[in-house]
């Protein structure tokens, strides 16, 4: 070979292998995405997800897999994706209560295990208000019959919960203050488990999302007393407010898709409009509709500025509780 061969064939050689690598990066998503679900499953998390999921698949044309982790209010679930390869694969679908989480743990002295800067927010899925609900035992048919008879008998009443300043012990507590009343609390891993003590009269009462609650109220297992909103929720138009009802309190349970911080923009703009496509679904929609509550979509963009505003809230919750064990 002369040396013109040679040098010519090095050079196609060393081309060949600064393209190769290009090629052999897959384009993503390349494989199945973890939706990591940090509550037991029928909570607001759960019921929204999977169909955020079933809506998603056909459209990245990849598996997209549930996988729970439970375990103190949300707080397990969080860590375990704050501290995954933050490569798009390893997503959270969480609650307005990972808000607050950082905001206990000052509260108690103890260093957070995460905090909001631990997360990308890709998408909010959905917003409504939290509904004050009763089991088919209680005699109530107002809230002011429930607020009369929990102020002569304080304590009797036991409400349950998806666990300490989880999304619903959060308005329960800011509730119970404003109303000047008492209740025990039973503070379950989730918002399934909570709905199910509830069922059971294990507890009397429960603040939940509507989502979560609303085949029951249908059923006429549960009866709903009062919406968390600034105004009567659509899908319970004769329910009022508390605020109607004299009692100055408000509270929203959104849900939202979270990535691990360090996620490439590329990943987590692929990830924002795929999820968008897939919210926009008349499947999505429906499945969405037939739970009582609406599709809320924010951007990243703009969900990461309403979560600035919404954290703030949520944090002054935190304070104004302040420090309880159960």
């Amino acid at each position: 070979m002369d040396r013109r061969h040679f040098v010519a064939g090095s050079a196609a050689a060393a081309a060949a292998l600064t393209v190769r690598p290009s090629f052999g990066q897959d384009a993503y998503p390349s494989h199945a995405i973890t939706f990591i679900n940090p509550f037991p499953p029928g909570g607001a998390a759960d019921v929204v997800g999977r169909p955020l999921t079933a809506a998603l698949e056909p459209i990245i044309k990849q598996p997209c897999v549930i996988e729970t982790k439970a375990g103190a209010a949300g707080q397990v679930g969080g860590q375990v994706a704050a501290s995954a390869k933050p490569d798009g694969y390893t997503l959270l679908i969480h609650i307005v209560s990972i808000s607050g989480f950082a905001e206990v743990d000052k509260l108690f002295g103890r260093t957070p295990k995460f905090t909001r800067a631990d997360f990308i927010p890709i998408a909010r899925l959905t917003a409504g208000p939290m509904v004050l609900v009763v089991n088919d035992q209680q005699p109530y048919k107002n809230i002011k019959e429930l607020v009369e008879d929990a102020k002569k008998n304080p304590d009797k009443l036991i409400f349950s919960s998806s666990g300490l300043y989880g999304a619903l012990h959060l308005p329960t507590a800011l509730f119970m203050k404003a109303a000047g009343i008492k209740m025990k609390h039973l503070p379950t891993n989730g918002g399934g488990p909570a709905l199910t003590a509830i069922l059971g009269n294990n507890a009397q009462v429960l603040v939940s999302s509507i989502a979560a609650a609303s085949a029951q109220v249908k059923a006429g297992k549960l009866k709903a007393l009062a919406c968390f909103g600034n105004k009567r929720a659509a899908a319970m138009p004769d329910v009022p407010t508390l605020k109607e009802s004299g009692y100055d309190v408000e509270f929203s349970l959104w849900v939202g898709v979270f990535a691990p911080k360090g996620t490439p923009a590329p990943i987590v703009k692929t990830l924002g409009d795929n999820i968008k496509k897939a919210a926009d679904t008349d499947q999505f929609k429906t499945a969405i509709k037939n739970l009582g509550d609406e599709v809320a979509y924010l951007d990243s963009a703009g969900f990461a500025k309403f979560w600035d505003e919404d954290a703030k809230r949520v944090e002054a919750a935190v304070q104004s509780i302040g420090r309880v064990q159960g």
